[in-house]
């Protein structure tokens, strides 16, 4: 029995777990949460999917087969305790009772009845037996059904854990101990995927996901098994006609949908049904749920800036959502993998924090993957946002999923527009441009008065700056700085020369202004903010990691649903075993069997006494009620 209640004990304690940590999530996902020391330790005891892991399925198998021996053992005994009276009680047993009474009476006919009316007015149920000495017994007993939540309680037990077993799959668990099964690990084609790890539609039992883009169809889903998949095959083929989502005024999911058409050949036309969150399709046993939602591959129409040299137009880029591209050429070409589109982001972008969250726009997430294989994620949004009361083109970076994001803000002109941050960016990254706004800085520094050997010194060393910044931006000047600066005068030669930084990239927006045939104004507050911003984010673009920035311009979206189809046979049984086990803990805990035994000697004495299965204050108390009513029943005239 301790040995049984310490395995229970491990099952409830797994199923907690179940519970709380999400199953079946892919490998990196754990890893990322908690680390590979400890995504080792949980790997190795399985938690990752409990319900399925081997030494779960044991201990259910252990519980079955000694549970089932307690009942076969047990119950026969509990019946016949059930139907027994205990009417073979002697006069010497029944007086070494601790809860006794004796009472006289005048008729012991007349006490057989009123003892009889006694009982039965308290739902006894009882037996009478003559004694070899004229003695009679009355051998009576309620609460008896307290002995069946033992058989209950336990062919609960016995019931849940084959509904476990069967859902447990563990006929796919023998397959693969004998090598016919394998979980495949390999990122491949589902029509590539070899027939050792395909389950056919006669799988018992299963738990499987399926993607389905608008439009699209397909009769199969993928199990998650530890590290791989899965292939299971299905009787029938889905197709998803519609996916629809309703959102809330900020802009968060309220409610999504899917108009689903199941094609059969037992049917004569395909099913129409329509499934949401909660309220699934049942289909030949098996249950369709609407479990989430994704891109589908939307059609993305965007504008590639390159970051460090001289052109400020961008290439136009065609692409769709789970398909690369390829930008640049030989060994410098770069693969873009782009991964997801959200139509709606909710973000809090007050600057304490305490504000509001509202929907920011569309953004879309991409891998820049090099030449070597080494790949890093960014997040870009489509519309400017707005941060401490200005807008800004932002996008993340981190070179593992294990990283924060890191984001680039760039400063978005007077249109709201990236083109007047890409000219001055342009401008500024121009060697060929630096000699003239290195001029044209030093002629309003110096004005025409200055010595014309100063003059040129001054013009050397602004540009020898443009060129320093051109190469690494604000790190690159600190280098200079500290290769050419005594320690102590660094300070105020770093002041000097982030003035002169400041002033010629203003001169750089006026000449990138006269060379785009804009209209050059008197330069105010707001421009001089823009101007330091846009230096700011110049000198960031050298920690960007990649020599493009990619702006999402248009968009078809395209929305896939999330199903996940589940077969479990099982299910039914471990619902019927809980009711059980709620009847049976039920039975034993409020139900309290008790016994009266009544002797009714020819010496006109009456003999009472009462036993329970608990002796407790309940017992007690009901004695002394009871024995208190009988001497007024009895010994009355």
């Amino acid at each position: 029995m301790r040995f049984a209640v310490s395995l229970l004990t491990v099952l409830g304690i797994a199923s907690i777990i179940g519970t709380v940590l999400k199953q079946n999530e892919p490998y990196p996902n754990y890893v990322i949460k908690f680390g590979q020391f400890w995504f080792d330790l949980f790997e190795k005891l399985g938690l990752y999917d409990v319900y399925h892991s081997v030494w779960f399925l044991v201990i259910l198998v252990f519980l079955v087969l000694s549970t089932s021996l307690c009942i076969y053992r047990n119950s026969p005994l509990m019946l016949r305790e059930l139907r027994a009276y205990r009417e073979g009680a002697t006069e010497k047993s029944l007086r070494a009772f601790s809860h006794r009474a004796s009472y006289t009476v005048a008729a012991t006919a007349e006490a057989r009845a009123r003892i009889v009316q006694f009982l039965g007015q308290r739902s006894f149920r009882f037996k009478t037996v003559e004694q070899a000495d004229g003695s009679e017994l009355i051998a009576a007993k309620a609460g008896s059904y307290q002995r069946l939540g033992y058989i209950l309680t336990h062919t609960a037990i016995v019931v849940i854990c084959v509904g476990g077993l069967i859902d447990g799959n563990v006929p796919f668990k023998v397959q693969e101990l004998l090598g016919y099964k394998k979980v495949e690990t390999l990122d491949i084609p589902e029509n590539e995927v070899p027939a050792i790890s395909r389950l056919s539609v006669r799988n018992l039992s299963f738990r499987a996901n399926m993607t389905l883009p608008e439009g699209a169809s397909s009769n199969v889903s993928f199990m998650r098994i530890r590290d791989g998949y899965l292939v299971q095959e299905l009787p029938f083929r889905i197709q998803l006609k519609q996916f629809r989502i309703e959102h809330y005024a900020t802009g968060q999911p309220k409610s999504f949908e899917s108009d689903l058409l199941i094609i059969d050949p037992d049917l004569k036309e395909p099913l129409a049904h329509t499934i949401s969150v909660n309220h699934p399709l049942i289909y030949k046993g098996i249950a369709i749920y609407q479990s989430d939602f994704q891109d589908g591959g939307t059609k993305l129409n965007l504008n590639a800036y390159g970051l460090f040299g001289a052109k400020d137009q961008p290439i136009k880029v065609q692409s769709n959502i789970f398909k690369n591209v390829t930008l640049g050429e030989g060994d410098q070409a770069l693969k873009v993998e782009f991964n997801d589109f959200r139509l709606f982001n909710i973000l809090n972008l007050s600057p304490d924090g305490k504000g509001k969250p509202h929907n920011v726009g569309p953004n879309i997430t991409y891998k820049v993957r090099d030449a070597q294989g080494q790949a890093r994620e960014y997040v870009s949004y489509m519309q400017p946002l707005q941060l401490d009361g200005r807008r800004y083109f932002v996008t993340g970076m981190r070179a593992t999923p294990q990283d924060e994001l890191k984001y680039l803000r760039i400063p978005a002109d007077e249109d709201y527009s990236l083109q007047g941050f890409m000219r001055l960016r342009a401008t500024m990254f121009d060697p060929s441009l630096h000699e003239e706004i290195a001029r044209r800085f030093t002629q309003d520094a110096m004005g025409d008065k200055a010595d014309p050997d100063m003059r040129k010194k001054f013009q050397a060393s602004v540009v020898q700056l443009l060129q320093g910044f051109d190469a690494g931006g604000y790190t690159r000047i600190a280098k200079m700085i500290e290769d050419a600066v005594p320690e102590p005068q660094r300070e105020k030669a770093a002041q000097t020369y982030l003035k002169i930084i400041s002033g010629a990239t203003l001169e750089a927006y006026k000449l990138g202004l006269e060379r785009a045939g804009l209209k050059v104004s008197e330069p105010d507050s707001n421009t001089q903010v823009f101007l330091q911003e846009s230096l700011n984010a110049m000198s960031d673009l050298f920690f960007y990691g990649a020599p493009f920035y990619l702006q999402l311009d248009e968009f078809q979206q395209r929305q896939a649903s999330g199903l996940q189809l589940t077969r479990s046979p099982g299910k039914n049984l471990v619902y019927g075993g809980s009711v059980l086990l709620v009847l049976g803990i039920f039975a034993m805990i409020y139900i309290r069997e008790r016994r009266i035994w009544m002797l009714i000697k020819p010496t006109n004495e009456v003999l009472f006494t009462m036993s329970a299965n608990r002796k407790n204050r309940d017992l007690d108390m009901e004695f002394e009620q009871y024995r208190e009513q009988l001497r007024r029943l009895l010994q009355s005239e």
